[in-house]
């Protein structure tokens, strides 16, 4: 029996499963594990001893290192990779993925299947910046052009509880940013919902803000996240700038906001994406892409597709493309919604037909749910997988694996593939001093102070509000990494 430690890969070249797997089992507690440095160390004796038990296999794709790689081009890590939307946008303008980082079996296998020769790799919370670096096939000194990401948003998204980093996903979000810290690669950039300029690093509930109850703590304020961020990244000599993007302006065929954070190693501030299309076609621009161009020539056999229960579909007939239930006949309005009917909001997802001649809303992750219906604009069913595909802009070539809803979720979670390119586009301009800021009057986004510059003053003018030491306070938790 040996004596002593082995390493991560030890153990896994011992059990025969991957180095993931093994992580994996330290987290359970199933395997012992000691942090030393920036790797793992396990008692060889009790590696040996599970060797020779069942119950060490694992399931899924397995982690793989980087098999080719070809020569000139920008290099990029990819997290949260998901269907690799991000990264085709990447790949179109010239920016080559090494390896791609995800946790869900369906989008692993997804990645697996269309990009068998990259390195994959699950949590991130698992491997330290020299373990990627190897399984990437990158020597210690070897430059990375570009590390990207969208970390879960759901701890920011106002549709859910907005914990923030006080979230497990929130978490994630801050060993992302550790590891664009230590791999200093000479650009990165951060994708997420358009919840982050607001989140606080610690969430109050709204039933806790009524009229009486103490003011917000330091830790508190609205977009005291984002700022924690934006303090890391200064910190280790980045430039960052962002702005909340419509994928519209973009080419893609859907409203789809989401904000971009960009940062350079050489500290300088970066302009904003470059659009290419406009609403109106104003400023020299095409004009918004649709629906139409994007399905219209798909051929209707080919469609993958979920079913709206029987009892909607009475509606859905009633409806014309781009209609939903406020242009039903009045008095079928509260029959058609039910309860939800008296509820707030403007419930624009409920019995929602999609227009030919219009950009698509925001794809979400189940075109059938009732609070956020996506209809063919003329069919009676939801949109398919492969329109679905389309307006995200994925090739038709690309193969999302998994069951049908596992689809749905894949490509509703995907970045747009137009702002992809758009993002590498700028990056590639900039290092080869080519970048130059677009029309300051452009309308990036339906809503104000979502660029860096007006964000940030809105966000000190609010700290303004604090007392001398919670401003304190906050500034160095801000600044604490």
């Amino acid at each position: 029996m040996s004596i002593g430690f082995i390493t991560v890969r030890e153990a896994a070249e011992t059990l025969g499963v991957t180095e993931q797997h093994v992580r994996r089992l330290i987290r359970k507690h199933e395997l012992p594990g000691e942090r030393v440095g920036g790797r793992w160390l396990i008692p060889a004796d009790v590696v040996e001893e599970a060797g020779s038990r069942k119950g060490v296999t694992e399931e899924g794709v397995p982690d793989t290192s980087a098999r080719t790689r070809s020569s000139g081009k920008w290099r990029a890590l990819s997290f949260f990779s998901g269907a690799m939307g991000l990264d085709i946008g990447l790949e179109q303008s010239g920016i080559e993925t090494l390896l791609a980082c995800e946790v869900d079996k369906a989008a692993r296998a997804t990645i697996a299947r269309n990009r068998p020769d990259i390195a994959l790799i699950g949590d991130i919370r698992e491997y330290s910046a020299a373990e990627i670096r190897r399984t990437a096939g990158l020597k210690e000194d070897e430059e990375v052009d570009l590390v990207v990401g969208g970390p879960p948003c759901q701890a920011f998204s106002s549709a859910g509880k907005r914990q923030g980093f006080n979230d497990e996903r929130g978490n994630v979000f801050l060993t992302f940013i550790e590891r664009i810290i230590e791999l200093r690669p000479r650009y990165a950039v951060i994708e997420n919902v358009r919840g982050l300029l607001s989140a606080a690093m610690k969430h109050r509930p709204l039933d806790q803000r009524e009229l009486g109850a103490p003011p917000l703590e330091y830790d508190e304020m609205p977009g005291g996240a984002l700022f924690h961020v934006l303090t890391m990244l200064r910190n280790a000599g980045y430039g960052v700038s962002f702005n909340l993007y419509n994928s519209a302006n973009f080419g893609t065929p859907q409203k789809r906001e989401r904000v971009i954070l960009i940062c350079s190693r050489d500290g300088e501030r970066l302009p904003y994406l470059s659009p290419t299309h406009d609403e109106h076609g104003r400023f020299g621009l095409s004009p918004w892409n649709t629906v139409r161009q994007a399905v219209s020539d798909l051929p209707e056999e080919a469609h993958e597709h979920i079913n709206f229960p029987e009892r909607r579909l009475k509606y859905y007939r009633l409806l014309g493309p781009g209609q939903y239930w406020r242009d039903l006949p009045s008095e079928l309005q509260p029959e058609a919604l039910g309860n939800a009917y008296y509820s707030g909001g403007g419930k624009t997802g409920f019995l929602r037909r999609v227009p030919w001649d219009e950009p698509s809303p925001t794809l979400v992750t189940h075109p059938a749910m009732p609070a956020t219906d996506l209809a063919h604009p003329e069919l009676d069913r939801p949109l398919s997988v492969q329109e679905y595909k389309r307006i995200q802009e994925f090739p038709d070539n690309w193969i999302i694996e998994g069951k049908i809803l596992d689809k749905y979720r894949q490509i509703g979670n995907a970045v747009p593939c137009s702002l992809g390119r758009a993002i590498g586009d700028l990056l590639i301009r900039h290092a080869e001093g080519k970048a130059e800021p677009f029309h300051l009057d452009f309308p990036f986004s339906r809503y104000k102070n979502t660029d860096d510059i007006s964000w940030e003053q809105a966000f000190l003018k609010r700290v303004e509000g604090l007392h001398a030491n919670q401003q304190e306070r906050l500034f160095d938790l801000a600044a604490a990494t």
